[in-house]
């Protein structure tokens, strides 16, 4: 059967599966995002960008293993020169979707920006980011750190690089570190491993027309395109960076740097990647926005599934120029598993990249919340906020009606099960509170301001930049 047939045949079943929510909910109800029963996808050919990290494994996957085509979906994955790039394309309608980072769909919601409203109707990955330093910071920082069994003891405190900045700064020469988007997750875990040791990494004052982030900096933060992170450290441009894989490894195998951080330590569980689409995307191709969604959560599970075993073929798949292009035996020390930071000092950590399992690549409202915080705290929203407000911008970005929708299609289709998911008739969109690892201070999703105030470094309450 031709491609053509084949659209024919999705169309017709399709039709009679809306004939038949036309007579269950009525006209007004039929196919929609918030209804389990989907019809034709209203657009077939779609354009979906993604930045070259590992986290981009699901759009990959989808596409590999025909999981957007099983859902009438014709698919082209167009990697992106950076975040800027790919987020504009995305609110230009030049791309119909996007791998993002988590915090990019709050833009919008915030005032931070009058681009259209972006919306994520599911997580891409939870954990994945690292924090690397140079080799020369770290053989100063190391002399601070706690050592166990003649390793370093981790979580690892900025605090131990306290006395390396005092040593630029004496010697005149600039701190540059490297993120890869303002409004991004790096950005902010970055800025909260700093300020957790004791250094403070600035503030933006967009009321003050000063969108720089480095009012009051005692370390200077810069944009980096990911895959320029490692070339710029080796330039020395910058000494360190916050980014996701396979950067901070590709930077220990090439021996010119050490990560020190990564983020499972720093916020565990939270959402780094999303998959993103414009509010007005969703509201005219409702069937298409679910049937998407559906392609990715299988392949999300795929990725997980029976402890990671599909990782090393995962890691097969993105090596390819088109995806990651990097090694394999790079992309497998963080995909498979374990972690390298000094040479050789490889250590299990299953959960660094996480897709599905415990978390389900559902958009946690929580996840979003926290998000709006960091954003909060170092001045992107200027003026406080009630709680209120937070866990009603987060779910007006953070679009969980859709994903349950996709999710009861898959268990409908027979393509997964009910067991694959928690209970989908109850509200599970906020996690319960967590502490950080790295500086013990306790995240409740329902009490954002209370959170704030724990810091010593950082806006709370009515403060200003």
């Amino acid at each position: 059967m031709n491609r053509f047939n084949v659209t024919i045949a999705r169309w017709r079943a399709s039709a009679a599966a809306t004939v038949l929510a036309l007579g269950l909910f009525g006209a007004a109800s039929a196919p929609s995002p918030a209804n389990a029963a989907v019809g034709a996808p209203e657009k077939e050919e779609l354009k979906l960008g993604f930045i070259k990290l590992t986290d981009m494994a699901p759009l990959a996957v989808a596409y590999e293993k025909g999981y957007f085509e099983d859902e009438g979906l014709y698919v082209t994955l167009e990697a992106q020169a950076n975040w800027k790039v790919l987020f504009d394309r995305v609110v230009t309608g030049e791309l119909d979707g996007a791998h993002m980072l988590a915090a990019m769909p709050l833009v919008a919601a915030t005032g931070t920006s009058t681009a259209a409203e972006i919306i994520s109707p599911l997580t891409l990955s939870y954990n994945g980011a690292a924090i690397t330093v140079s080799n020369a910071v770290w053989a100063e920082m190391k002399k601070q750190v706690p050592m166990a069994d003649g390793k370093p003891v981790h979580p690892i405190s900025a605090a131990a690089l306290k006395p390396v900045l005092e040593s630029y700064k004496k010697a005149g020469k600039p701190f540059n570190l490297g993120m890869t988007f303002p409004i991004g997750t790096h950005n902010y875990l970055l800025r909260y491993w700093l300020a957790a040791g004791g250094i403070h990494p600035g503030f933006y004052a967009p009321a003050k027309g000063d969108n720089s982030g480095n009012l009051k900096a005692e370390a200077m933060l810069s944009v980096v395109p990911p895959p320029q992170m490692v070339p710029t450290m080796d330039a020395g441009t910058t000494v360190g960076y916050c980014v996701g894989e396979p950067w901070n490894q590709q930077a220990v195998f090439k021996g010119l740097g050490v990560p020190v951080m990564t983020s499972e330590n720093l916020w565990p569980d939270g959402a780094d990647k999303v998959f993103g689409i414009t509010k007005g995307f969703a509201e005219k191709n409702p069937n298409t926005t679910v049937r998407m969604v559906k392609a990715l959560i299988r392949a999300s599970a795929w990725l997980d599934a029976n402890n990671n075993a599909n990782r090393p073929e995962a890691v097969r798949i993105i090596a390819k120029p088109n995806y990651v292009g990097a090694e394999e035996r790079v992309l497998a020390n963080s995909m498979t598993g374990t972690f390298e930071f000094e040479k050789g000092d490889k250590r299990p950590i299953p959960d660094f990249n996480k897709f599905f399992r415990g978390y389900y690549a559902y958009p946690y409202a929580s996840d979003a919340v926290w998000w709006l915080t960091q954003m909060r705290r170092w001045g992107h929203i200027p003026e406080q906020k009630s709680d209120g407000w937070y866990l009603e911008t987060a779910k007006k970005a953070y679009r969980g009606d859709i994903y349950l929708a996709a999710a009861k299609e898959l268990i409908a289709d027979g393509k997964m099960k009910a067991a694959d998911f928690p209970d989908l008739s109850k509200d599970f969109s906020i996690k319960p509170p967590r502490k950080s690892p790295l500086d013990g201070i306790e995240f409740d999703a329902r009490k954002p301001n209370a959170y704030l105030a724990q810091f010593a470094i950082g806006l709370k309450g009515s403060e200003q930049p």
